[in-house]
């Protein structure tokens, strides 16, 4: 990779996996240097990290030994990227409000360029509200959080706050690395959601999108340096990265006139939306009344975006649709591909468990407009997210 790497590593056990990082990062061909917290060293020694290093340590601020005066500094201006691995609740709470006490939190403070987190930490500690907060102060800066795994903690409990294994750190940086701003000039078109569409004052036709999947996408392709239009349905979500611009709406024509607007200057489009089908034929603006007899709704198909991206599509303009399924997964899937004149399809199946609407996780089937088919393990939605940008980028490539 040939890059600059600060590996800092703050007081937590999980510094014993820090050694196997320092090693796949020189054999990768980084150079790297170290910075330990005073209680980092009550987990691996000085000794081991000099050794695979091959660079002197940074541990005191004021050691005689240290190669400059103003250590923090150089040490900031020198590296390309500085990864914080395991990062305590301690060091969150520091970055975040911008204290430094310490040779760690002054060189990170005097860094200006990527930062990488691993968090690790007691499951309790990890979800309160405090460091969740602080969490997403620091991805509001562009700060990449490596986010723990879910297993056995050195408390002796089951939960999430387990870092990340160096292994998979090191794949992130790998391909941080390889792929980082490579959608940068792109314009993006990404809508995400449900739609409802009104009976009256106070009902709806709707379905159960979270908007998940769509605000992980809109953060993948920021990330990677792309403009991001996100349209979105209802949704108590946020969107994070400087470079997404939202627009949100309500019904299927509203999301039909912004898509069909911003799909003008976009490079990519990704509609990850669950539009509604249909919608009420009349609508009241006042809340009915029940009373004893049924009422009928009459019910008109609403505009298909996805078919009219299709149809406007230009040559250099990249589309993917997305399809849920519960039947025939893959021939419907295949069929939408080619109806809809899709670059690509993201299929998942409601036979999946974890998979599908209102989860955290997804497992999705890529299928190409050559029928390439990449099936996912249930992962993320982040991560099935960083799968379909990846697959964007191998067609532009």
């Amino acid at each position: 990779m040939s890059k600059r790497v600060v590996v800092a590593i703050s007081g937590g056990i999980a510094a014993y996996k820090i050694p196997i990082l320092i090693r796949l990062l020189k054999k990768g061909g980084c150079q790297v240097k170290v910075i330990v917290t005073k209680n980092a060293l009550n987990f691996v020694t000085l000794q081991t990290l000099q050794t695979l290093s091959e660079n002197t340590v940074y541990s005191d601020m004021f050691s005689v030994y240290n190669e400059h005066i103003t250590e923090h500094i150089s040490i900031a201006q020198w590296a390309d990227v500085f990864v914080v691995a395991p990062t305590t609740a301690n060091v969150i709470g520091k970055y975040a409000n911008a204290i430094a006490d310490d040779c760690l939190t002054t060189s990170l403070l005097a860094f200006d360029k990527q930062v990488f987190l691993a968090p690790a930490m007691n499951t309790n500690m990890y979800n309160n509200p405090g460091v969740k907060a602080n969490i997403e102060t620091l991805k509001k800066r562009g700060v990449r959080v490596i986010s723990p795994q879910t297993g056995h903690l050195a408390c002796g409990t089951e939960g999430e706050g387990r870092m990340a294994e160096a292994e998979y750190i090191y794949g992130v940086l790998r391909d941080y690395f390889a792929q980082s701003l490579v959608l940068k000039g792109k314009n993006v078109c990404i809508t995400a959601g449900p739609t409802y569409e009104q009976i009256d004052a106070v009902r709806f036709v709707g379905n159960y999108s979270s908007g998940r999947m769509g605000f992980a996408l809109a953060e993948a392709f920021a990330e990677k340096g792309a403009h991001v239009k996100l349209i979105a349905g209802p949704v108590n979500l946020k969107a994070i990265h400087k470079n997404i611009e939202r627009t949100d709406v309500k019904s299927a024509r509203q999301m039909y006139d912004e898509a069909l607007k911003a799909f003008e200057s976009s490079d990519i489009a990704v509609l990850s939306a669950a539009v509604a089908d249909y919608r009420p034929k009349k609508t009241f603006d006042s809340k009915l009344k029940k009373t004893d007899t049924s009422l009928i709704l009459e019910l008109e198909p609403t505009e298909d975006i996805l078919a009219e991206l299709g149809r406007r599509k230009r040559e250099n303009q990249l589309l993917v649709g997305f399809a849920l399924e519960t039947d025939n997964e893959l021939d419907n899937a295949k069929k939408k591909l080619r109806k809809k004149n899709l670059d690509f399809i993201v299929m998942n199946s409601l036979r999946d468990e974890g998979a599908g609407f209102g989860t955290l996780t997804n497992k999705v089937t890529i299928v190409d407009s050559f029928e390439n088919i990449h099936v996912t393990d249930l992962l993320p939605k982040e991560e099935i997210a960083e799968e379909i940008v990846k697959k964007v980028v191998s067609i532009l490539n």
